[in-house]
């Protein structure tokens, strides 16, 4: 047991609800916009997903604490050996969801790797700069629900051909578009999580070599923090306003009341064991709302017509 509580700890388990959250609200969206579900194609994405984001934790945990004052939970043998077994693991799920589908969930799933590989690791790690928050929601906010309805609508957001003389192309605009804004709440909800690390972190990261966003922007930051919540619950209210969701989504702006209180707390006190969790319970607060009213709503259409 002290072994799995150690594992847990070293892949930073509960932080894996920003690859769970986005999976479940296009499991959400998806039917609920008319669409079908492959379930073998989503499962295997699902755990795919999963055994890298844990990869990406450990071979950042284990390349940070080279550097910085933390121990890792495991010898370093032990530690490298577990980050090599997941990274084989997310490797044969992606391998198998190439074979079940096309190329081009193999070159997104690249693009995943280079990411969650470049993240931590190579002459200029993604966390070590200014724009972490930027990719860390492009990736988990806009690159997860495409590959989720690519894998499960063929042809409906993008076509992609390969011959010996030529590779072709096309996106749709309107699918392109439509899924723009369903990422918009996954974008700004996973980037604040690392805004918040980050602005709980500035003093001891410039400590180490890392110029990450708050540390430009200075004050600032906290205000963006504020921002990026409610461009969320916007969102939102335009979806609902093009019939992109259902009216009943309007009620996830009732969470704005404990979301705004948690926002004002951190805004008085930036500490990472004491109100970096606040960041923790708004994502989970708008999200499980959000998912919650995305398959309420395909419920009631379906009652009513």
């Amino acid at each position: 047991m002290d072994q799995v509580k150690k594992f847990l700890s070293y892949v930073e388990i509960k932080t894996k609800i920003t690859s769970v959250f986005p999976f479940l609200m296009m499991m959400a969206y998806l039917p609920a916009s008319g669409y079908g579900i492959d379930a073998l194609r989503s499962a295997v994405f699902f755990c795919g997903m999963i055994m890298f984001d844990l990869t990406a934790t450990t071979i950042n945990n284990y390349f940070d604490t080279m550097k910085n004052s933390r121990t890792l939970q495991f010898e370093r043998r032990t530690a490298g050996a577990i980050t090599i077994v997941l990274l084989a693991a997310s490797a044969a799920f992606g391998v198998w969801l190439v074979i079940l589908t096309d190329i081009v969930v193999l070159l997104l799933g690249g693009l995943c790797f280079l990411f969650g590989i470049g993240y931590s690791f190579g002459p200029a790690p993604v966390s070590h700069g200014p724009y972490g928050e930027f990719i860390s929601g492009f990736f988990y906010g806009i690159v997860i629900p495409a590959i989720i309805m690519y894998i499960n609508v063929p042809g409906e957001l993008l076509r992609f051909s390969v011959s010996p003389q030529y590779l072709s192309g096309t996106v749709y605009i309107a699918p392109a578009i439509r899924l723009l804004l369903v990422s918009a709440v996954p974008f700004c909800l996973t980037a604040n999580i690392m805004l918040a690390n980050n602005i709980c972190d500035k003093k001891s990261d410039v400590e180490v070599g890392r110029y990450t966003l708050p540390y430009y922007l200075g004050e600032f930051s906290l205000y963006l923090f504020a921002i990026l919540y409610y461009t969320a619950y916007i969102s939102v209210l335009v979806m609902v306003a093009l019939n992109l969701l259902s009216p009943v989504s309007i009620f996830l702006t009732l969470t704005i009341v404990p979301v705004q209180k948690n926002i004002s707390l951190f805004f008085k006190k930036q500490d990472k064991e004491e109100t970096f969790p606040l960041a923790i319970k708004n994502f989970i607060i708008i999200y499980a709302a959000h998912c919650f009213l995305i398959f309420s709503g395909r419920y009631l259409s379906d009652r009513m017509w």
